[in-house]
């Protein structure tokens, strides 16, 4: 089975987008059976150009990347969701819809990146890409479709403190 990971942030146009770009990159180079998927409450309608540009220079391909709302993986023909990452402070504190099928949920907050001056925004977003990575192959280190609901809950805030 499929574990489904949505990213949620605000706008779907930064953090989510190059959490969604490391998880499915590691995921497919360690052989996981992980599909990550990133959404916003309300979605900017564009990728940041130094999130697209922060990925690819990791050599991850960026093909198909769009902002999004998360309403989309509320329909009857979205993929069902096993884990929920919120990634900015924002979307943390929003009221999220219900998820069918009860997904876990945690917060692993990093800095907009956007938010520098732009002579530095290459550097933040490549920083931001690395923190993310980081956290994602922590996780990617366990037999995560073994693990139950209550240890992979555990797992997860474990990371979201380092």
């Amino acid at each position: 089975m499929t574990l489904n990971i949505l990213i949620l942030c605000t706008h779907n146009s930064a953090r989510s987008v190059l959490a969604e770009g490391m998880f499915n990159h590691w995921a497919g180079v360690l052989g996981k059976d992980i599909r990550a998927y990133s959404a916003g409450s309300t979605p900017s309608g564009r990728i940041n150009p130094h999130a697209l540009a922060a990925l690819q220079a990791a050599g991850i391909s960026t093909e198909g990347y769009r902002s999004k709302s998360w309403d989309e993986f509320l329909e009857d023909s979205a993929p069902e969701m096993h884990v929920v990452i919120t990634v900015c402070d924002n979307a943390a504190a929003e009221q999220c819809p219900y998820w069918p099928g009860d997904p876990i949920t945690v917060h692993w907050g990093y800095p907009d990146p956007s938010n520098v001056a732009e002579g530095e925004k290459a550097t933040a977003f490549d920083l931001t890409r690395q923190a993310i990575g980081y956290r994602v192959l922590q996780l990617l280190a366990y037999p995560l479709t073994e693990l139950d609901s209550a240890e992979l809950q555990a797992l997860l805030t474990r990371i979201s403190q380092n």
